[in-house]
C-alpha cells in the first residue's frame, strides 16, 4: 500500500470523526455562552488538550523546528523547556484562577470585553476587537497556507484544491459545535500529536544509533556546520524563548480557555497535563530539526536555487527520506499530527476572530435572558464562516499588505493586551487611563521595532513590545484616576 493511500485512509477516518463530534457539539450547543466558551463546563483534561493543541501548529513542526533546529542546533531545545514551563504550567498558574473568577464576575466572555468592563472604557472593547481582527485573521490565514503546502506535498493534491478541502472540514465541525466541538477534537488531536511525537523521536533516534548516540553526533556536526562566528546569541535564543513563551499569556486564543474551565479545581490538574503534554510536542519537533545536522551535509541540505538553505524544506526531507518501507504508517501519522496541530490552532483563531465582531464589535448579539447569553448563536456560525472564507482569500492570493500583517500579528496581539490584561488581574490601581496608554505602546513598539530591526529580528522586537507597557501602564496609571470602587468591587469579587 502506498504513502499516498496510507495517508487518505487516515484523513477519511479523521475527518469523519470531526464531522461526527460537530454534529455532536450542536446538539450542545444553545446559547452565545455555549457556543464561545462551551458553558464553561470543561474538565481538566479537555482544557489543558485545548489549551496545548492551539499553542503548537505546523509551524512549529515544520518551520520552527527545521530554521531553529539548523541554525540553533541543540540550543534549540531551550524553546521547548521555555514554553512547557512558562508558556504553559506558569500561564495556568499565574492567570487561569484570576482569569476565570474576574470574567465570571464581570459576566465577560472575550478579550475585548473584560478589557472594558474591568476599567469602566467605553471604547476599549472596540479598539481591542479592532486589533484581534485585524491581526489575528492574516494569522489563521497563515496556518491555512501552511496546511495547504503540507498537503500538496505529501498528497500531490493542488494548493488551491487542498485550502478548499481543509475549509471544508474545519467550518463543518467549528460552525456546527463552536467551543464544545473545537475542544473534544482538541482532545483526540492532542491524543494524536502525544503519540505521533514520541513515535516520532524514538523512529529518528533509532535511524542513527540511539538517542545518546543521536545527541553527541548533533552536537559535532551542528559545529562543523554552523562556524561559531554564525552561531545564534545569548540574546536572540532569549528573546525568542520569551516570545513564544510568555507571548502567549496574552492571546486571546489561549486565554480564552481559561474562561471556558468548569470551575477553579480544574486549574493544577490541567497545569501538569499541560506541561507534560507541552514538552513533548517541542522536544520532538526540535530535536528533529538538530538531529538534521546528522542526516544533512551541507551540500546535501535543502537549497533554493539562489544555494540559500530551504529552512521549510528540512522536515519534511528528513521525514520522507528516513521514514520509508514499513516506517510509512508512522509518516502517515506524522502528516496526521501536523494537521491536528494546524486544525486546533486554526479552529481557535477563526472563533476568536469571528467574535470580535459578533460579540465585541455587534451590541445587540449579545441579548439577556435569565442565566444566558442568547440567539446570536447563528450571526456567530454566520460570521465563522465568513472568516474562514476570507481566510481561504488571504490564503490564495497572498495579498502583500497582509503578508507583512502575519509577520507583526503575534507581537503586536501580545504586546497590546499582555499588561493591560495582566496587571489588571492583581491590581487594583491600574486605571482605564493606563490601559489605553499599555495598549498603545505595545502596537506602536512591535510596529515600530519591526520595521527598524528587520523581520529577522521580530522576536527580539515582540520580547521588547511584550515588557515595555508594563512600566507604561504603570506609569501612567500612577498618575490617573482610578476606575470606580463599584467596577473594582465587582471585578475582585468584593
Amino acid at each position: 500500500m502506498s504513502m499516498i493511500t496510507i495517508g487518505i485512509l487516515f484523513l477519511a477516518v479523521f475527518f469523519a470523526l470531526m464531522i461526527a463530534i460537530g454534529i455532536w457539539g450542536m446538539r450542545k450547543t444553545k446559547t452565545l455562552g455555549d457556543f464561545f466558551l462551551g458553558g464553561r463546563s470543561l474538565g481538566p483534561w479537555v482544557s489543558a488538550a485545548a489549551y496545548g493543541t492551539s499553542y503548537f501548529s505546523a509551524v512549529v513542526f515544520i518551520g520552527f523546528a527545521g530554521t531553529q533546529g539548523w541554525q540553533f542546533g541543540l540550543n534549540s531545545l531551550w524553546i521547548a523547556l521555555g514554553n512547557a514551563l512558562a508558556g504553559s504550567c506558569a500561564a495556568w498558574l499565574v492567570l487561569a484562577r484570576r482569569t476565570r473568577r474576574m470574567t465570571q464576575n464581570l459576566d465577560t466572555m472575550t478579550m475585548p470585553e473584560f478589557l472594558q468592563a474591568r476599567y469602566g472604557a467605553k471604547h476599549l472593547k472596540t479598539v481591542a476587537a479592532s486589533i484581534i481582527f485585524f491581526f489575528l485573521l492574516p494569522y489563521s490565514a497563515s496556518v491555512f497556507k501552511g496546511l495547504g503546502h503540507l498537503f500538496e506535498n505529501a498528497f500531490g493534491i493542488r494548493y488551491d484544491i487542498a485550502l478548499l478541502v481543509i475549509i471544508a472540514f474545519t467550518g463543518v465541525y467549528l460552525i456546527l459545535g463552536g467551543y464544545f466541538a473545537i475542544a473534544v477534537t482538541d482532545f483526540i488531536q492532542g491524543i494524536i500529536m502525544f503519540v505521533g511525537s514520541a513515535a516520532l523521536i524514538i523512529a529518528i533516534a533509532s535511524k542513527g544509533g540511539g538517542l545518546v548516540a543521536m545527541l553527541g553526533k548533533a552536537a559535532e556536526q551542528y559545529q562543523a556546520h554552523v562556524p561559531p562566528a554564525q552561531q545564534p546569541s545569548a540574546l536572540t535564543i532569549g528573546s525568542l524563548v520569551f516570545m513564544t513563551s510568555f507571548g502567549v499569556w496574552a492571546l486571546p486564543q489561549m486565554t480564552q480557555k481559561f474562561y471556558a474551565i468548569r470551575n477553579e479545581a480544574v486549574i493544577p490538574r490541567a497545569a501538569i497535563v499541560t506541561t507534560i503534554f507541552a514538552l513533548m510536542i517541542g522536544v520532538a519537533a526540535y530535536l528533529t530539526g538538530a538531529f538534521s545536522h546528522v542526516f544533512f551535509s551541507l551540500e546535501s541540505v535543502p537549497r533554493g536555487p539562489d544555494g540559500k538553505i530551504l529552512y521549510d524544506s528540512i522536515v519534511p526531507t528528513l521525514l520522507t527520506e528516513q521514514l520509508t518501507g514499513s516506517l510509512q504508517y508512522l509518516l502517515a501519522l506524522i502528516l496526521l499530527l501536523v494537521l491536528s496541530a494546524s486544525m486546533s490552532t486554526l479552529s481557535s483563531l477563526v472563533l476568536v476572530s469571528s467574535s470580535s465582531v459578533a460579540i465585541d464589535l455587534y451590541p445587540q448579539a449579545r441579548l439577556n435572558a435569565g442565566t444566558g447569553k442568547t440567539a446570536s448563536v447563528a450571526m456567530m456560525r454566520f460570521l465563522s464562516a465568513i472568516f474562514i472564507v476570507i481566510s481561504y482569500f488571504i490564503s490564495r492570493f497572498q495579498i502583500s499588505i497582509i503578508v507583512y500583517l502575519m509577520s507583526l500579528s503575534w507581537g503586536v496581539v501580545s504586546g497590546a493586551f499582555a499588561a493591560p490584561y495582566i496587571l489588571g488581574l492583581y491590581s487594583r490601581r491600574v486605571t482605564k487611563a493606563g490601559a489605553y496608554a499599555g495598549l498603545a505602546a505595545g502596537v506602536a513598539t512591535m510596529i515600530t521595532l519591526f520595521f527598524t530591526l528587520g523581520p529577522s529580528r521580530s522576536p527580539l522586537a515582540a520580547s521588547i513590545a511584550i515588557i515595555a507597557p508594563f512600566g507604561v501602564t504603570a506609569l501612567v496609571s500612577a498618575f490617573t484616576r482610578p476606575p470606580e470602587k463599584a467596577i473594582l468591587d465587582k471585578a475582585f469579587g468584593e
